[in-house]
């Protein structure tokens, strides 16, 4: 997550499907969430698998004020898999985790309501 998280944000200019599909969104499973303490802002290292067509993946996520990291692994989560990769103080984020602030402004992760194959395309 890099943006500042605003439980109630103004609504985004009108846009159309097709730009909506240039983001390209997909589930994965959690493979490893490691501490990042190095992170200005408390944060975890995630390693997400998101199957054949995508692999594994490395993303910095501001979730740990609503998940433990033990918790975390196995569970899927939704993410931005095509933008450039980030370098964020000593590690590199390949892709954007997606989730939504709570009351608090906290991150809550982005996830299928039932198990879907790891690389599932959301449209």
């Amino acid at each position: 997550m890099h943006m500042n998280h605003s439980a109630i944000a103004p609504a985004a200019e009108e846009t159309d499907f097709d730009t909506f599909l240039k983001s390209d969104i997909r589930v994965g499973t959690i493979v490893a969430a490691d501490p990042f303490p190095e992170a200005r802002k408390p944060s975890a290292k995630l390693r997400i698998d998101f199957g054949e067509a995508i692999g594994v993946k490395k993303s910095c996520a501001q979730i740990t004020a609503n998940y433990a990291l033990e918790d975390l692994v196995g569970r899927q989560v939704a993410a931005v898999v095509n933008f450039p990769p980030r370098q964020i103080g000593p590690a590199r984020s390949e892709v954007l985790t997606l989730g939504f602030a709570d009351d608090a402004g906290e991150v809550v992760l982005a996830m299928p309501e039932r198990p879907v194959p790891n690389g599932s395309r959301l449209f």
